[in-house]
């Protein structure tokens, strides 16, 4: 029984990210996408069409072709993300579209475009030529349409959502060969070597069912000649696979509730806004039938501790601690994310603008599947009969991730972009049961704790359903890319890019029989050097999210993923050329030494926004790695740059009227080929009533040395052994196996005039100490200057975990005082712990 593609297939969006703002603030990394943006009105709306109507004469089109706004999203602060679809005298061109990036005032940052409009012309000549598109009036009517495929698709079906008929222009594509590659083998063809091409425009209709057929949910997407009523194509639509609850794969796991009288329900509204039941939540389908499941109510209950943590018995109560189990699995997942998507990137639910999703669990009975539904933006789960229950947190995360795709890129279902929706899913999946079993906090995803495998949990006899680092294992999927790539099921056309991701994460192997070897790498090192997850993912989610197209290919993701790179971390950067190996090892595009361009120029501290009093002075700081030494500096203020300043810090004294100034900067590295990288903007914000947010640590990140603090400063610096939460330089206190004490302590002002003042820092602890006993302390407090002194935490040995969490307090009842933050660290005479400490933050408001 193959089971693979159904539930794999399942397209759930990408989550959202964390609890409460009070939870990152002062501590996520820079490039995040912003807050949930306003939706456009009629006339912004039409202001944005009209400056795209602009630009056509560039572009070589007549005023016969326009733009139709479809979706928004956040793009980084400052920016929001249009996607238009080209038209052609009113009509949809399928696959030809824009991504827009513009800034608050509408003005357009940059286009990213899948451009396939260029023949379609109703002038006298093309037409002649065999051209453009004379006529665009259908000679079949949309129900004659809608019946005919409804009659071959699934005749005794029933549909669960209204059939739709779209009239529009559909580009039938062909792949050419480049001139470079016109002599070369078939085997030898890289994916850059061939390119899609219009061969000709028929004027069709996009026709979508979606159906049930007995016990098979039938959604397929039909292209249909408007004037024959012949099928040009066709593909399956279908994308498939604090209270306490106990989890059937993740042990006893924090679940957000909400209690409602004396009644618990999982509803959680910290998570996202409106949508059906006004926060994410998890209902029970009680085993409606999958071709019409009604996903119920929320799940309630008298107490809040939930489930049994054990595998669904057939028959058995939905509601009980048995039947509660699939619930706590899917909200789990879901919490998990939401915050993933949040606390990295800034992205909030599945939309990016907050928009709150559910789950449904116990779908039909014994059912071997997940899915997620773009027209309702829910996900539904199945029991499992083949298989476990199918809520594991790659799954979910993998739905979820479907539901990112269908909110951004929306890459169609079908070939080549039909695969990287996939693998977009997976790369999700992973990334999720990545950050959820590092804690679930933080703004970073660490390097380890996911399988890299997808669904091994769900699977009874322990074999996945995918394998990243070696898609061949499972006997379908192909490691690399080949010409007929397109022709095979989406599930498995994703193999070769899941591999891309893998490499860029963990690099490979020069080993020829290892799992992690590709043939194709041919420069040195033959083993390429992966950058993480973390980067690995953020790189990728800005090319999805801001540069794919409906259509993007396998070539084309390799570019758009090479510019996300480029942007986030420089030109020549070591992030961009392993990008460039990463393909190049699933034969897309042609292999490069790691040297001379992978230690190009980057950004390595990006200036921080601030906020200021009139008089005041505000200081800027940018700070760069890799390329060439010494580095040039140039600042610029609201676009136009500051004469005279080219050093590292650019200060001046703050006016009123620079209330609301950008500054950023560009580093320049003295190469024998200078590369320039420039910052992200930050936003002064000049303010004498208190009012707005203003940092009040000096130095939090330690990337300015010991300025700032007192004490132990030898701590402060870049060592062996550990690494920066962001940066390159932490405070490590500890570590040295014998007796010792440590302090580092920093004076700041809490105004009299604040309304919060928040508090954070992130804390690594490892030890060498085993055992629940403390040994080794780190006490955290904070001294007012009226002489109380208060102990935020006390950290211990007891409490190792990999990688860094983020700790959070308030000190408003400091307020109107100078607080005096103190870090001390004593340890014994044996066994070291390490506590590493990085980016302290107290925001005022």
């Amino acid at each position: 029984m193959n089971l693979r593609l159904s539930i794999i297939a399942a397209a759930i969006a990408a989550l959202p990210a964390l609890h409460a703002d009070a939870q990152t603030r002062g501590v996520l990394p820079e490039s995040l996408m912003a807050a949930p943006v306003e939706p456009m009105n009629a006339t912004a709306k039409a202001n944005l069409e009209n400056r795209m109507a602009a630009r056509r004469a560039a572009a070589g089109l007549d005023d016969e072709h326009g733009y139709k706004i479809t979706v928004q999203h956040p793009g980084e602060a400052g920016t929001r993300i249009t996607r238009a679809q080209h038209t052609f005298k009113g009509l949809r061109i399928f696959g030809s579209d824009s991504v827009i990036v513009s800034d608050d005032s509408g003005e357009i940052l940059s286009e990213s475009a899948s451009n396939r409009r260029q023949g379609l012309s109703s002038s006298r000549a093309a037409v002649a030529a065999g051209q453009g598109m004379p006529d665009v009036t259908a000679a079949v009517t949309p129900e004659e349409v809608i019946n005919s495929v409804v009659k071959r698709v699934a005749p005794v079906g029933v549909h669960r959502w209204k059939p739709e008929a779209e009239l529009l222009i559909y580009p039938v594509m062909k792949t050419v060969r480049t001139a470079a590659a016109a002599n070369k083998a078939e085997f030898a063809l890289n994916a850059l070597d061939l390119e899609d091409v219009v061969d000709r425009y028929e004027l069709a209709y996009l026709v979508k069912t979606r159906m049930a057929n007995g016990s098979k949910l039938v959604y397929r997407d039909s292209i249909v000649n408007a004037k024959t009523g012949a099928v040009i194509a066709e593909w399956d639509a279908l994308q498939t696979v604090i209270g306490q609850g106990k989890s059937q794969y993740n042990g006893t796991v924090p679940i957000n509730t909400t209690l409602s009288g004396s009644t618990y329900q999982m509803l959680d509204t910290s998570r996202g806004t409106g949508g059906k039941y006004g926060g994410m939540a998890i209902t029970n389908a009680n085993h409606s039938s999958a071709n019409a499941p009604n996903p119920g109510s929320i799940y309630t209950n008298s107490t809040n501790t939930w489930g049994d943590g054990q595998q669904y018995i057939p028959g058995g109560s939905t509601t009980n601690a048995n039947g509660q189990t699939a619930a706590v699995n899917a909200l789990w997942g879901l919490m998990n994310t939401y915050d993933t998507m949040k606390n990295v990137v800034g992205w909030r639910s599945l939309d990016g603008n907050n928009t709150a999703t559910y789950i449904a669990v116990h779908v039909d009975n014994n059912y071997d599947n997940a899915f997620f539904d773009p027209s309702c933006k829910c996900m539904y789960i199945g029991d499992g009969s083949s298989f476990k229950n199918l809520g594991s947190i790659d799954v979910i995360g993998h739905e979820m991730g479907h539901g990112v795709t269908d909110a951004t890129s929306n890459l169609v279902y079908s070939g080549e972009s039909g695969g990287l929706n996939e693998s977009n899913s997976d790369i999700q999946g992973e990334a999720t049961e990545a950050y959820a079993r590092a804690g679930g906090t933080g703004t970073t995803i660490p390097s380890t704790g996911n399988d890299w495998v997808m669904g091994a949990e769900i699977s009874k006899t322990g074999t996945p359903l995918r394998y990243m680092y070696k898609p061949s294992k499972d006997g379908s999927s192909p490691n690399a890319w080949s010409s007929t790539i397109k022709n095979i099921d989406v599930h498995y056309s994703s193999g070769p890019n899941n591999r891309m991701f893998y490499f860029l994460a963990n690099g490979s192997s020069a080993t020829t029989t290892s799992d992690y070897y590709s043939q194709y790498l041919t420069q040195s090192p033959k083993n390429m050097t992966g950058i993480g997850t973390d980067k690995a993912f953020r790189i990728w989610f800005k090319a999805n999210t801001t540069k794919f197209t409906s259509s993007t290919n396998y070539a084309d993701a390799r570019n758009k993923v090479l510019q996300a790179a480029e942007e986030l971390y420089g030109v020549g950067s070591k992030e961009a050329t392993a990008v460039k190996r990463a393909y190049a090892a699933i034969n897309v595009g042609t292999d490069v030494p790691e040297s001379g361009g992978g230690t190009g120029v980057s950004i390595a501290t990006q200036p921080a926004s601030i906020t200021v009093a009139p008089g005041a002075t505000a200081s800027f700081s940018v700070s760069a790695s890799g390329g060439t030494s010494p580095y040039s500096y140039k600042w610029f203020k609201n676009g136009t740059q500051v004469s005279g300043a080219t050093a590292a810090t650019y200060s001046f004294t703050a006016q009123s009227t620079d209330n609301g100034a950008v500054i950023k900067a560009t580093v320049t590295d003295s190469s024998s080929t200078p590369v320039t990288v420039t910052s992200g903007n930050a936003t002064l914000t000049v303010s004498s009533t208190g009012g707005g947010s203003a940092e009040r640590v000096t130095n939090g990140g330690f990337e300015s040395g010991t300025t700032g603090w007192s004490g132990t400063t030898g701590a402060i610096g870049s060592f062996s052994g550990q690494t920066a939460y962001e940066g390159t330089r932490f405070a490590y206190l500890g570590g040295n196996g014998a007796t010792a004490t440590e302090t580092l302590t920093q004076s700041v002002t809490i105004p009299s005039t604040a309304t919060a003042a928040d508090l954070s820092f992130a804390l690594h602890i490892d030890t060498a100490e085993s055992g629940t006993t403390v040994y080794d302390k780190l006490v955290v407090t904070a001294k007012g200057s009226s002489g109380t002194t208060t102990t935020l935490a006390t950290y211990s040995n007891a409490n190792a975990a990999a990688g860094y969490q983020v700790r959070n307090f308030s000190l408003l009842g400091f307020k109107g005082q100078t607080v005096t933050l103190s870090f001390a660290m004593t340890e014994d005479t044996s066994a070291q712990t390490s506590f590493v400490i990085d980016k302290v933050s107290l925001v005022t408001r």
